[in-house]
């Protein structure tokens, strides 16, 4: 994984929250909570697995929504921030957190109704041995977002310390066809790369965000779209 050492970092953990989701960045927590909830549909009493969980943005949100949920992640400080927010949110009761390797995932296959991975596949080294996994251990749905190669965030990208790994939609119908998952439904977003939300005041990122969507939403928005979410069934 990329960046995996960096990750792990107690200072990293500390500030990745208001690092990227204040300022503009809290319009694309709201966007991205908004694409799991979307995709997942009524989560209560059903049994979900996050993968790359990181400080429990997901968990908790699906906790407070009586989603049965475990949280994996590589970095022990980002799950102690996780278990943290699940005790200041009453939520402890509803979920797991769990230390763990996300392509050596320590459940039975079947496991779970549903497993997802939210700023995950813009890491992997091998995407195929992740998602065959998340695959394995799901019942009924997987879902996961990547960043596309042939949008602004290539033009972005060389300039991040570790770099993303980018996708094309035809690289994403492979893996998903490699590992025995039908696509549902692909949505895109984001002519603007994050980045650039996240070093604005709210108010501006506000509508900047009305003029994204509103290209986002013409002829040519899903070609120029940085983001893409990824509903597919087992």
């Amino acid at each position: 994984m990329k960046g995996e050492e960096w990750y792990q970092a107690d200072d990293v953990a500390a500030a990745y929250e208001d690092k990227r989701f204040s300022r503009g960045g809290r319009l694309i927590d709201r966007r991205e909570k908004r694409a799991v909830l979307d995709a997942l549909g009524p989560v209560a009493d059903r049994r979900i697995l996050e993968i790359a969980c990181g400080t429990g943005r997901f968990t908790v949100m699906l906790a407070e929504r009586d989603a049965d949920v475990v949280g994996l992640d590589v970095s022990g400080p980002m799950l102690r921030q996780g278990r943290e927010k699940a005790r200041a949110a009453s939520v402890i009761g509803h979920l797991d957190f769990l230390r763990g390797d996300a392509a050596r995932l320590p459940f039975p296959d079947d496991h779970f109704d549903a497993v997802f991975a939210m700023r995950f596949f813009h890491l992997a080294d091998t995407p195929h041995s992740f998602l065959e996994e998340m695959r394995r251990v799901s019942r009924e749905e997987v879902f996961f977002d990547t960043f596309n190669r042939f949008s602004t965030r290539s033009l972005y990208n060389w300039a991040l310390p570790m770099g993303s790994r980018l996708y094309s939609s035809a690289e994403v119908d492979r893996l998903l066809s490699d590992v025995g998952l039908e696509l549902v439904d692909a949505t895109h977003d984001w002519v603007v790369p994050y980045g650039l939300y996240r070093k604005l005041p709210n108010g501006i990122a506000s509508g900047l965000r009305r003029a994204d969507t509103a290209v986002g939403q013409s002829a040519v928005g899903d070609r120029l779209a940085s983001v893409s979410y990824w509903h597919a069934t087992v």
